[in-house]
């Protein structure tokens, strides 16, 4: 019988690529992406019993059953002298696949990532919901993180976040902070939320708001004077918005729309584009600030400017669409306009914006 491929020198691979994530499918070699791409690693390619195989060397007890009811798995994984890798299994046509996300011990700080100082002032809000979205692996996750680092390092508060599942792990500072696991440690993310209002929190980071039940009960901690971390698959603030209005029910909108734009205090939007020097990668991001005007356009949005206009106005209170993010990073060097491109929400614009300030394209 034929030695079957083990996910130990796979995730190595991966770890010492400086990779973000290894895929592996039955009928085709691992492949790790790196700078965004997705490099082929030269081992073999991968038999159904391979990929199983590595299933069962990684996936905790507790969900096999789930796994073998759903085809669908979200779990954490430690690989002893290697590092932390977030794991989604699934299977297609009728063989196991897997993609490991490599997570890493401790966050980054926000200057690390070269993202907006504002982000950090939002961080810092004594109260109200912040949002971070974004497509996934635009490095919501990170910058999650290091806002929560932020808060650990300079507040004296309780921090209690729930994920799924948990990625970068903290250790307490000036604050103090639980971390509690979806399947593990709590049955959902609403069970967990509606917990933590009773453990004396400052501060709650939700992995994610998924349904209508998570998104009332951040939106109520908000109001009650807690600040809310949390994320959405979303590409920008408008969408972030009207996405979180429809979780609801026609006559439940209009109230959703009073209640967000009380509680509301900024969106991070983020894509990831290529550095000019093909070193890596840096994050583009929209940033909007909920002001007076942003807040009655959440409100009556048919009766305000777009969301977008507004943000794109807002540079006095530190707002910035993705264009004019865009623009500051070519202007610097540090991003080359034909990577830019596939970040941009009006190319053409852009590109008129870059001539008229003379820089070449």
């Amino acid at each position: 019988m034929n030695q079957r491929q083990s996910i130990t020198p796979l995730l190595k691979a991966l770890a010492a690529s400086g990779g973000s994530d290894l895929h592996v499918k039955a009928g085709s070699a691992p492949r790790v992406r790196l700078d965004g791409r997705l490099r082929r690693l030269q081992v073999p390619e991968l038999t159904p019993e391979d990929t199983v195989s590595m299933l069962s060397e990684v996936l905790p007890e507790n969900q096999l059953v789930q796994f073998e009811q759903t085809h669908e798995a979200d779990f954490a994984f430690q690989l002893e002298d290697t590092g932390r890798f977030r794991v989604n299994a699934y299977q297609a046509r009728g063989t196991v696949g897997m993609v490991f996300r490599q997570v890493a011990e401790g966050a980054k700080t926000l200057a690390d990532l070269s993202l907006p100082e504002v982000i950090g002032e939002l961080a810092l809000e004594p109260r109200g919901l912040v949002l971070v979205t974004g497509p996934t692996g635009s490095g919501k996750s990170t910058t999650l993180a290091s806002m929560v680092d932020l808060v650990n390092t300079l507040r004296e508060v309780n921090i209690v976040t729930i994920e799924d599942p948990i990625e970068i792990l903290h250790s307490d500072k000036k604050a103090i902070i639980s971390q509690r696991e979806v399947r593990h440690d709590t049955a959902d993310f609403n069970t967990a939320l509606r917990a933590a209002m009773r453990q004396d929190p400052d501060v709650i980071m939700v992995g994610e708001m998924r349904d209508p039940e998570t998104v009332r009960a951040a939106l109520q901690a908000g109001e009650t004077g807690h600040l809310v971390f949390s994320t959405l698959h979303t590409n920008n603030a408008e969408e972030t918005i009207n996405r979180i209005v429809d979780f609801f029910p026609a006559e439940e909108q209009q109230q959703i729309r009073m209640a967000l734009a009380q509680s509301l205090r900024g969106i991070v939007s983020q894509r990831l584009v290529r550095t000019a020097d093909g070193a890596g990668r840096c994050a583009v991001t929209e940033v909007m600030v909920n002001t007076g005007r942003t807040a009655e356009a959440i409100v009556n949005p048919g009766e305000n400017p777009p969301i977008t206009d507004l943000i794109a106005e807002g540079g006095y209170y530190k707002m910035q669409t993705f264009d004019q993010h865009l623009f500051k990073l070519i202007s610097a060097g540090k991003v080359a306009y034909v990577d830019a491109l596939s970040a941009s929400s009006n190319p053409q614009d852009l590109s008129v914006q870059l001539r008229s300030a003379g820089i070449a394209i």
